[in-house]
């Protein structure tokens, strides 16, 4: 049965579960959200996501909500099929899932704030909080020398191999990349250059075109 993903393919977080979708080859139907006119809170969604965001999946009778537990859902399903993004070993597994929690505790608690400031609100003609963004920027360089020092030594976050780790990051992360601060990431050589290499992969480029950027 085809997996029914209900969000809007331009947003971060239904970005993650559409990656991971298509690094597993997993087929999918997507039930647009519009968040402009906050289609998620109304009555039907909050059937689906009682917290009014975006996703939420439908996989025949079963189903979830929040990104990142959807992701894990789906890379632990077809753990045989597509992209092994879960680690190949009980070791290798827990430093994926190290670096995972690493993007919620210290990368996503930055950028989330850093482009509703530089994205979003300037296209809902909302000002910027030029302060804050200076001040997260400051924070965000901190947490990104740790980034490029552990891609000094590994080709992905969590070793040699693209996994989780790598893959829950790149939808903010691209967001970060199309603002006019994303010289943070381009002066650090080892991050840059996994940035590059993570986006050349057939899924994100695929993903990009249905979002349009």
């Amino acid at each position: 049965m085809v997996v029914k993903l209900y969000g809007q393919v331009t947003a971060a977080c239904p970005q993650r579960v559409l990656l991971c979708l298509l690094e597993k080859e997993i087929e999918f139907e997507i039930v647009h959200i519009d968040l402009d006119t906050l289609e998620q809170k109304r009555p039907e969604h909050l059937l689906r996501q009682p917290f009014g965001q975006v996703p939420a999946i439908e996989d025949g009778d079963f189903k979830l909500f929040e990104s990142r537990a959807i992701a894990r859902y789906y890379a632990t399903k077809y753990s045989d099929q597509g992209t092994n993004l879960l680690g190949k070993s009980l070791e290798h597994r827990a430093i994926v899932d190290q670096w995972a929690d690493v993007e919620v505790g210290y990368f996503n608690v930055l950028v989330h704030p850093l482009v509703m400031n530089l994205v979003i609100k300037p296209r809902l003609g909302e000002e910027c909080d030029a302060a804050l963004v200076e001040e997260l920027k400051v924070k965000l360089g901190v947490v990104l020398d740790i980034y490029d020092n552990q891609l000094a030594s590994n080709r992905f976050l969590a070793g040699d191999e693209f996994t989780m780790a790598d893959l829950t990051h790149m939808p903010a992360m691209g967001y970060l990349m199309r603002t006019d601060i994303n010289r943070i990431v381009k002066d650090r050589a080892n991050m840059n250059r996994w940035w590059e290499e993570v986006t050349a992969r057939p899924a994100w480029k695929k993903l990009m075109k249905m979002a349009g950027f």
